[in-house]
């Protein structure tokens, strides 16, 4: 009978431990997401699942063109992914449908097409010390940082960036950002 506790106890202390190290890690490491919606398309695509970095940030500051995931706030447990276009303390305006930065204009390779809608960046947006101004890459099909519901992503709104693609197959790999 002894033998049989001890055995039962063993199992329990290893299920405790995989347990305990599985939210460890989706805590504080990584996690697994799915893209919904093409707003991220071509880079990303609807029902493509990622694995979330959740420790980068811990140790540097994003960058631009980051792929990072954000809750939106007006919906629980919804979740959007955008990259990142402007950076804290700079001025970002969207003029004929092109990004400026700082009176820049940006050169980037992800938007699909021309904006037609600067929304809020019509004029220009100086960004706070902790602000972000993120945008999706189907630039004319996605709700992001022009939009007043999404608006300006704080840092500590920012649960980590797009790193691994785990499906389809045919497309598994780490998620270039530059």
């Amino acid at each position: 009978m002894k033998e049989i506790i001890k055995e039962l106890a063993g199992w329990l202390l290893y299920i405790v431990l995989i347990i305990a190290l599985t939210w460890i890690v989706v805590t504080f490491v990584g996690q697994r997401t799915e893209v919904s919606g093409s707003s991220m398309e071509t880079t990303l695509s609807d029902k493509d699942q990622l694995i979330v970095d959740k420790m980068t940030y811990r140790f540097r500051d994003p960058k631009r063109y980051d792929i990072v995931v954000f809750p939106y706030q007006y919906q629980d447990n919804t979740y959007y992914i955008k990259r990142i276009i402007g950076l804290p303390g700079e001025k970002v305006q969207i003029l004929s449908g092109m990004v400026y930065i700082d009176g820049m204009r940006l050169d980037e390779h992800y938007g699909n097409e021309i904006m037609e809608n600067p929304g809020i960046a019509e004029e220009p947006l100086t960004l706070g010390e902790d602000e972000y101004f993120v945008l999706g890459d189907n630039r004319n099909n996605s709700s992001d940082s022009r939009a007043s519901d999404v608006g300006l992503i704080h840092r500590k709104d920012l649960i980590g960036r797009a790193w691994i693609r785990v499906w389809p197959l045919s497309q598994i790999g780490v998620i270039h950002h530059e």
